[in-house]
């Protein structure tokens, strides 16, 4: 999905996180996705990375680190989030709260709380316990942020699979804000309920993060920057296959399958690539939050 040119990026949004060096994480797809539910779940991974984790939130430095040099001085106009993946990261996350600012009071009458995106690059760290390009974008209940190296995009692509479509990137952002959004709710605890298999509460919380990242995408092109103009262009098919490929990718079977194990869905986490896509499909035709309810159904 391409920005307007002229739309205002507000960069006051994101913040740039904490360089560190040297650590060392257990690699291959298996790795990735044992971390990631360890920060998903606010665990504190310093057993899994070598790392440990900053009680002080995500711009303090651990020893022998140092600060990132991250500059979003380039990050100013719509064009500059078409040409650039950092300043696509920046708009998307201006997008997504511009939406839910307005529509969780008109939806649930519930005010939205804004949350911050930290950019990194290599490895920072979290109240969640360390982030890397290892460990993907995830969000931290504890400090209320998302994490995003943009290096992940490559990955997505060159590993997992998804196209090189901006919704693809979009929609991973817009995924992360769902999880906000179910801690706003009161909801994402109820993925902590200590059960396994394809049904789990684990699994329905994050159908239902791909379910409200369709519901923004498909009003992404009302939103706005400070001025009031459109920060987004209409949605085109295109751009839908390309969230769809996103979501195949990350699909738990998908990734079993690419890392030569046998699917395994006692032990999935986040839900096939059939669910992850349909899920989205299902907030992105209905348009609204209410249908996105993976708790209501037997039928993930």
């Amino acid at each position: 999905m391409s920005f307007n040119e002229g739309a205002d990026l507000d960069t006051s949004q994101v913040i740039g996180g904490a360089g560190k060096g040297g650590i060392a994480i257990g690699g291959g797809i298996g790795g990735l996705v044992i971390i990631l539910i360890g920060a998903f779940f606010g665990v504190d991974l310093s057993s899994v990375t070598g790392g440990s984790t900053n009680p002080f939130g995500t711009n303090q430095i651990e020893p022998g680190g140092s600060q990132s040099a991250t500059d979003f001085s380039q990050c100013r106009t719509g064009a500059d989030a078409n040409r650039d993946d950092t300043c696509r990261i920046i708009g998307t996350v201006n997008s997504v709260q511009d939406y839910w600012q307005d529509a969780l009071p008109k939806d649930l009458d519930r005010q939205y709380q804004q949350a911050k995106t930290v950019i990194y690059s290599g490895a920072t760290t979290s109240a969640c316990g360390t982030a890397s390009n290892q460990t993907g974008p995830f969000y931290c209940p504890s400090d209320q942020r998302v994490y995003i190296d943009a290096s992940f995009f490559d990955e997505l692509s060159s590993r997992f699979g998804a196209d090189d479509g901006a919704l693809a990137q979009e929609y991973v952002v817009a995924h992360e804000y769902g999880h906000h959004i179910q801690n706003v709710l009161g909801i994402l605890a109820k993925a902590q309920d200590g059960r396994t298999g394809a049904t789990n509460n684990g699994v329905r919380v994050e159908l239902m993060a791909d379910c409200l990242a369709g519901v923004w995408a498909k009003h992404a092109s009302t939103t706005e920057d400070a001025d009031g103009d459109a920060l987004l262009k209409p949605l085109t098919e295109s751009d839908v296959r390309s969230a769809l490929s996103a979501a195949a990718a990350v699909g738990d079977d998908h990734i079993q399958q690419s890392a030569g194990a046998t699917v395994n869905p006692d032990s999935w986490t986040h839900g096939s690539s059939e669910q992850r896509q349909r899920w989205f499909m299902t907030g992105y035709d209905s348009g609204t939050i209410r249908q996105c309810d993976t708790f209501a159904t037997n039928d993930l």
